[in-house]
């Protein structure tokens, strides 16, 4: 907070000079508020027994986001939408193997970096060496054949970045499909803006077992989402067979779908924004 003392421009030497200093003060200000405005999210979510029945909502999502069903390179829909359905992980990065986290912003560049306090990631093997991490009676899925899992935690991140870059970004929508949701209440989604505010938080309905559940979310008042946290029930994957807590729910992943990102703009091209803004509205005044 800038003190009422220091809001004395006696060394600026014209009226030019103290609109264009006070609008440099008030930059910070307006930048935050920015961050903290009242997420306006369109979520869309559904549960089924097999993938037919949540289908529509997937489309429904991405004629939301836009950028037709046909892919393009690196998961790429028209320049507006990326998506991973990990079937085109190769051997040498699924079960056993994991899979690193900036995979699909390196490998396949796709702007999406992944995380977690755990062990890393999965991705499940081709039948019939490792199917399903060993637990075809448990786990069904979407775009076959392949599943994703979070190993060693049942919590990770994901941050975006300009595809194939290490330029921060930030995307306006996110989904994912959820496989073997029982308990609707431990399954978990959250946004966070580039201040680190959250500005979604929804747990996905409940699929039953070997079911599917769809949940996601796309901004339409000009939210900027540049981390998705996703937390699973404590029963997560060990290794292909082993779990770590067979008393609750064993939730894994199928496809992410999100809006594609682009880049967080610097703090100094707000100010530079604003400053000109200043300048033309100072302008202006001095016309009348």
């Amino acid at each position: 907070m800038v003190e009422k003392a220091n809001t004395k421009i006696a060394c600026a030497p014209s009226r030019l000079m103290r609109f264009v200093v006070c609008a440099a003060l008030v930059v910070p200000a307006v930048v935050g508020l920015s961050s903290e405005a009242i997420a306006g999210i369109t979520i869309f979510e559904s549960v089924g027994a097999n993938p037919a029945a949540i289908t529509p909502t997937r489309d429904d999502f991405r004629s939301a986001v836009g950028g037709g069903n046909v892919a393009a390179a690196n998961g790429d829909f028209g320049g507006l939408r990326r998506e991973i359905n990990w079937d085109g992980v190769g051997v040498g990065f699924s079960d056993p193997n994991l899979l690193p986290g900036a995979f699909f912003n390196t490998n396949s560049p796709r702007g999406a970096v992944f995380s977690t306090p755990g062990t890393g990631f999965l991705v499940s093997g081709v039948a019939p060496v490792t199917t399903l991490f060993g637990f075809p009676g448990d786990l069904q899925t979407f775009s076959a054949q392949k599943l994703f899992a979070i190993v060693g935690s049942n919590q990770m991140d994901i941050r975006f970045f300009v595809p194939g870059t290490n330029t921060a970004a930030t995307t306006s929508a996110f989904a994912a499909i959820f496989v073997d949701v029982e308990d609707s209440n431990l399954t978990r989604m959250q946004f966070f803006d580039p201040l680190d505010n959250e500005i979604f938080n929804r747990t996905a309905a409940a699929g039953g077992n070997q079911g599917l559940s769809f949940l996601g979310g796309v901004a339409n008042a000009g939210e900027k989402i540049s981390r998705v946290r996703l937390t699973m029930p404590e029963n997560f994957l060990v290794s292909n067979g082993v779990r770590a807590n067979e008393s609750v729910d064993f939730v894994i992943m199928d496809d992410f779908l999100y809006a594609t990102p682009s880049a967080v703009p610097e703090p100094g091209i707000w100010a530079m924004t604003l400053m000109g803004l200043a300048l033309v509205a100072w302008r202006s005044r001095r016309r009348r």
